[in-house]
């Protein structure tokens, strides 16, 4: 860490916190934020100062980069309070490195570590109190970049603008849910943008996805171009259980390397279970729903960790999954070891957890 660039951050605080009027167990995921951001510009070719400054709108000019010709990523991140106060976040060196990843892959600059993670921990030392304690409660991390610099010109931005807003969380999805495989939209294509963390992987999902739940389903399980083999759930990726052992698709051009699957897979593999990471068909899995070899099917992702599906579609046909008992899920034993894991509930082997 640059300790020069923490010790340049200008920090103005609230006058007044918000947080004793906050519900904390009325929570939609990432609609209600804390008192502060973290905010950093990006102009003449190097990052500015890091700032704390009270939560409020941007001011953009109405011709910025971003509005035009999408120059957007992100990344989600948690952070936790174990039963001693402290705050911990999980594996934040892997969001730091992903996030470079993807601003490489749309023009964008790559940030330091200190502005990153050094910034990320001021901020969370400012708003310590909004992190609870207790399983299921977090707080979601949102850094973003977004390109600022004004003008209509179809090149990439020279002014961009680092940002990271926090926002108490509970379970992201409630209960096991119902999925539908895309048979005729694709989420990402070879040499695109998929596997960045960039706004319009997400924005072009939206649509086939509505037309998904608009016929009873909650998410989409993505398919490749061929729509042969099996890649996403919705905004996370996909395990399959095929009697005892997990699949799942390898990371590419077109899948997220998420943090939630590698840190299941280690995990896991830890725990004795036997893992596949090979390219899954569609038919594969439509078969071993037909003669009952396959058992669970479940999403990870940061904001879900786990989620459970209970059944999917193919085409004009649905598949109910066998009622696999809790103790006896290979989703849940993952989904517990981890978020135990997280929470410092649990031993943590790997040394993925990180005190502020």
């Amino acid at each position: 860490m640059d300790l020069d660039i923490l010790n340049n951050l200008k920090l103005t605080k609230v006058a007044t916190s918000k947080i004793d009027t906050f519900d904390f167990e009325d929570l939609k995921f990432g609609a209600k934020f804390t008192d502060h951001m973290l905010v950093c510009e990006y102009k003449n070719g190097a990052w500015q100062d890091l700032e704390i400054k009270p939560y409020a709108p941007l001011t953009l000019d109405p011709s910025a980069r971003v509005f035009h010709y999408g120059q957007a990523i992100f990344e989600g991140m948690k952070a936790y309070k174990d039963d001693n106060e402290d705050v911990w976040l999980f594996r934040p060196d892997q969001n730091f490195e992903r996030m470079n990843k993807s601003a490489i892959r749309l023009a964008m600059p790559a940030i330091d570590e200190t502005r990153f993670i050094g910034g990320l921990i001021e901020l969370l030392k400012v708003e310590k109190e909004w992190v609870r304690k207790g399983l299921g409660n977090s707080l979601y991390i949102r850094p973003f970049m977004i390109a600022t610099e004004a003008g209509v010109i179809a090149s990439p931005s020279n002014e961009f603008l680092f940002c990271i807003l926090l926002s108490p969380a509970k379970s992201y999805y409630s209960g096991k849910i119902k999925v539908q495989i895309a048979d005729y939209y694709s989420r990402a294509a070879n040499g695109g943008i998929g596997a960045a963390k960039a706004a319009g992987n997400y924005s072009a999902q939206f649509y086939p996805t509505k037309l998904a739940q608009e016929a009873g389903f909650n998410q989409v399980i993505w398919t490749d171009s061929t729509h042969t083999h099996l890649e996403e759930s919705g905004t996370m990726n996909v395990f399959f259980r095929i009697n005892d052992t997990l699949y799942t698709a390898p990371t590419s051009d077109r899948i997220l390397d998420g943090v939630t699957r590698k840190s299941l897979i280690q995990l896991g593999e830890n725990l004795g279970f036997k893992f596949e990471v090979r390219p899954v068909k569609v038919e594969e899995i439509v078969e071993a729903a037909k003669n009952g070899s396959l058992k669970e099917i479940f999403g990870a992702g940061t904001a879900a960790v786990v989620n459970q599906i209970e059944g999917f579609a193919y085409k004009d046909e649905y598949f109910q999954l066998p009622d696999v008992a809790d103790e006896d899920s290979f989703a849940l034993q993952l989904k517990n070891g981890l978020t135990k894991l997280q929470n410092k509930l649990a031993e943590d082997p790997f040394g993925w957890t990180v005190k502020i």
